[in-house]
């Protein structure tokens, strides 16, 4: 049977009061006391729970993580960038996802209500937000994690620069003589969406070639949406010389449908993603995109809920963590550019 703290209370002729305080140094304690105390521990080999020892000193040492669903592709790298950083500092993580919706939320608002974590990192389940903001008004320290432009609410954020990295897209195209892009876009309501189409429509404008509204094509960041956004353009008559899709799943639907229509990448036309997922550098030909940091924007967020536990306030400004353009073959950059 495992050593419980009644059997250290007893061997050590005390109560399971005064062997807590030991375990947990709270209290005035006689010195010979405590000794005498440890020394039980020692000599039974008991090992305290952890999580009975966190609740005593108010604290779980567990962090909470609420996200939509793991089957989004870049949930992965989100993910392992904030626990390494938990699991160096020897914190737990209690995950949850909204695949079923209403009863997820319950369960998860049941494990708010029981103080299971101390803190919450969030990549926003779509029409959370205003729940989650009431948690965090409540006094659970919450950072979300690539927010959806919701500064508004006073919640602490990491983010990356959708704007300025959809402009390093729309400069690499320009540079190589794409003066006529289909945009393949994200949903409208989502922040990421609006800036990745500014910042990419803003230096086609400033360059003297403003993209007309029939070449922005709606999209909802799934492979389909960029297969068939192609193939409507292409029934429509659309003369078109490159692709910027909103997200590399949709960029690659896109390859796809321009290589069945009998054209060449990046020959005759020229393909850009964002965000990076493993897939891009492993499409034919590679794919060029802007890399998000998901894994740094993991441990940014981590760090963050870490630190604010140890007395530093949590920040009113975004941490903004900048994104990085990678070129490669789909733009023609690399061997699988080669004309042949």
């Amino acid at each position: 049977m495992p050593i419980t703290i009644a059997d250290v209370a007893a061997r050590a002729k005390v109560s399971k009061t005064t062997v807590s305080r030991v375990l947990n140094g709270k209290g005035e304690l006689d010195e010979s006391t405590a000794a005498r105390v440890r020394k039980v521990i020692e000599e039974l080999g008991y090992v305290p729970s952890s999580r009975a020892v966190g609740l005593a000193r108010g604290r779980t040492r567990v962090v909470g993580m609420l996200v939509p669903s793991l089957t989004w592709p870049w949930i992965g790298e989100v993910l392992q960038g904030a626990v390494d950083v938990l699991e160096t500092e020897r914190y737990g993580l209690l995950l949850f996802t909204c695949n079923r919706g209403e009863e997820s939320m319950r369960q998860f608002g049941a494990q708010v209500s029981a103080k299971s974590f101390d803190g919450l990192l969030v990549i926003e389940p779509e029409g959370t937000l205003d729940y989650i903001a009431t948690l965090h008004a409540r006094g659970l320290p919450v950072v979300l994690i690539d927010d959806r432009d919701v500064q508004p609410m006073q919640i602490p954020s990491v983010g990356t620069t959708h704007f300025t990295g959809a402009g390093a897209a729309a400069r690499h195209l320009l540079e190589i003589g794409r003066y006529k892009p289909l945009v393949i876009a994200g949903p409208e309501r989502f922040g990421c969406t609006v800036q990745r189409l500014e910042g990419f429509a803003t230096e086609y404008a400033e360059a003297g070639h403003p993209i007309p509204a029939d070449h922005i094509l709606p999209g909802d960041f799934t492979i389909a949406c960029g297969f068939e956004g192609i193939n409507a353009a292409i029934e429509a008559g659309l003369d078109f010389d490159a692709v910027f899709a909103h997200n590399d799943l949709s960029a690659t639907g896109a390859m796809q449908a321009i290589l069945d229509s009998g054209r060449r990448i990046p020959q005759d036309v020229a393909v850009v993603g964002f965000d990076d997922i493993p897939l891009a550098a492993h499409t034919q030909p590679p794919l060029t995109t802007v890399h998000q940091p998901l894994r740094e924007m993991g441990e940014a967020a981590a760090r963050t809920l870490l630190a604010h536990f140890e007395g530093s306030p949590l920040p009113n400004r975004p941490t903004v963590i900048p994104a990085t353009f990678m070129a490669r073959g789909s733009t023609g950059a690399g061997p699988a550019a080669d004309p042949s």
